[in-house]
């Protein structure tokens, strides 16, 4: 953890910044540029959960906050276990930090530099390119199968000649809802250069439904040199409480710890640990509930001959055949929020699965402005 003299001292460097560039270059709602917006706006631009924390997560957090006048240092060996024990891991096989964003922001810090690049697709979610770019680290990007999925064989390519290097995966990705495979990620965890490191976001691995898709925790479980990541923002819908963690061997997690911010809000904390304890239900029935609402837009997209990428995520990527920053900038005026552009994939909209009232609006405001 920094000390606030190693704080200031990082300001110098940009580190402050670096740390809170995502999300301020990537607000949602502050990239909606209307003007006065409907009281009743659906907001699907930022791949939230509608359903919120859990019911056991808000009863702890209620009884918790009278006595978060404390720093609670004291709880958070038996909170940090809880997690790693959530994934059938050891406290020192795990960090926790400010949503999944914060531990991302580490394994760049830890992981990169001068000599040893970012590798990664394009596009994907931009934090970890946003930090490298801040910290001056080099970075190689690489474009999309044809199915939108990741090149493993590029990636491990690049890898290779730049002798190491950090490489970033989001799986199931963001934007695309793509996913790498259970067989690709084998091959790619087992052709690794040396000096390199595998870095898996998994912050949607629980909204899909495929066979081929597969947690990369295992490889942790094994010693490998992978690093995987998670978030409570998505299924678990606690955004704004911003808690997730990362999974590593020992040795990479005590390189990547000493460049957190501090312990998170010993309320988050308290809400992730209720929601631990009924984990199994919560994603049991939040899956189904998403994966219901999101064939039935499928379904609704097919039967009007639109094209979209297949989506394994909480969100889709629909091709509105036309420029998708203008068609999404013509649908808040009618109430709905759809996400921001993501070049090069400049006619895919890129929507986030709401509630079925809410889709239902999506879909009577995304027709008439496709059908103009």
């Amino acid at each position: 953890m920094l000390s606030r003299r190693a704080f200031a001292a990082r300001i110098g460097l940009g580190a402050a910044a670096v740390r809170m560039l995502p999300e301020m270059a990537w607000a949602q709602r502050a990239a909606v540029k209307v003007g006065d917006l409907p009281k009743d706006m659906v907001w699907l631009n930022a791949n939230e959960s509608p359903a919120g924390p859990p019911a056991a997560s808000l009863a702890a957090m209620r009884e918790v906050l009278p006595t978060s006048g404390r720093y609670h240092y004291q709880e958070f060996g038996d909170i940090y276990a809880a997690v790693a024990k959530s994934e059938d891991l050891q406290p020192g096989q795990t960090i926790v930090g400010a949503g999944s964003s914060e531990v991302l922001h580490c394994a760049i810090d830890a992981f990169t530099w001068p000599t040893r690049p970012l590798i990664t697709i394009t596009p994907t979610f931009e934090g970890p390119l946003e930090v490298a770019r801040a910290l001056g680290r080099p970075m190689v990007l690489t474009g999309l199968l044809p199915d939108y999925s990741a090149d493993v064989h590029k990636l491990v390519e690049v890898a290779g000649k730049a002798h190491g290097g950090l490489i970033y995966l989001c799986n199931p990705n963001n934007p695309t809802s793509a996913i790498t495979t259970r067989q690709d990620l084998d091959w790619l965890v087992a052709n690794l250069p040396a000096n390199t490191i595998l870095l898996v976001d998994e912050a949607y691995i629980h909204f899909g439904e495929s066979p081929d898709l597969v947690s990369a925790l295992p490889y942790v479980r094994q010693g490998k040199d992978v690093i995987v990541t998670r978030t409570f923002s998505k299924i678990y819908g606690m955004a704004g409480l911003r808690v997730g963690f990362g999974a590593a061997k020992p040795e990479l997690i005590q390189r990547m710890t000493p460049l957190r911010m501090g312990v998170i809000s010993i309320v988050s904390a308290h809400a992730v640990v209720a929601a631990l304890a009924d984990r199994e239900n919560i994603l049991r029935e939040r899956h189904a509930s998403l994966v219901e609402t999101r064939r039935e837009l499928c379904d609704w997209l097919r039967e009007r001959k639109l094209s979209f990428i297949q989506p394994h995520a909480n969100f889709i990527m629909i091709d509105v055949g036309r420029n998708a920053r203008e068609f999404g900038d013509a649908m808040p005026r009618l109430g709905v929020a759809p996400g921001r552009p993501f070049p090069p994939l400049d006619n895919l909209l890129r929507v986030t699965i709401g509630t079925d009232a809410e889709m239902a609006k999506f879909r009577d405001v995304f027709w008439k402005v496709y059908k103009g």
